[in-house]
């Protein structure tokens, strides 16, 4: 049985996960390189080019893709809603969570 050759992506992945080692920088969750942390990356990544990337394409060049991805970073992390939180924006549903725990109650 022949055996598969490590892909270029599974090679650049363990490159980057050391550098971000040697940096002193831990994962959030889940071992470095799992599959779990692939098939997150690989959604964001189609994400990103349906909603930014394809339809407002074509880049004047690197800095404009640049500054556009920090604006729909900004967009997809405050203003967009998730379907995950009721269609919500993260915004809306982290207010909705304090506001939930922080009632006060009556000491009367």
């Amino acid at each position: 049985m022949l055996q598969r050759l490590v892909e270029l992506a599974q090679y650049v992945s363990f490159a980057f996960t050391e550098r971000l080692v040697e940096a002193g920088v831990d994962p959030l969750v889940g071992s470095v390189g799992d599959a779990y942390d692939n098939a997150l990356a690989e959604s964001q990544i189609g994400l990103y080019k349906a909603e930014l990337i394809r339809p407002e394409g074509p880049w004047r060049g690197v800095e404009h893709v640049e500054v556009e991805t920090l604006n729909w970073v900004d967009f997809f992390n405050t203003e967009r809603p998730h379907e995950a939180i009721d269609d919500l924006t993260p915004i809306a549903a982290e207010e909705l969570h304090y506001a939930s725990r922080n009632r006060l109650q009556s000491t009367g």
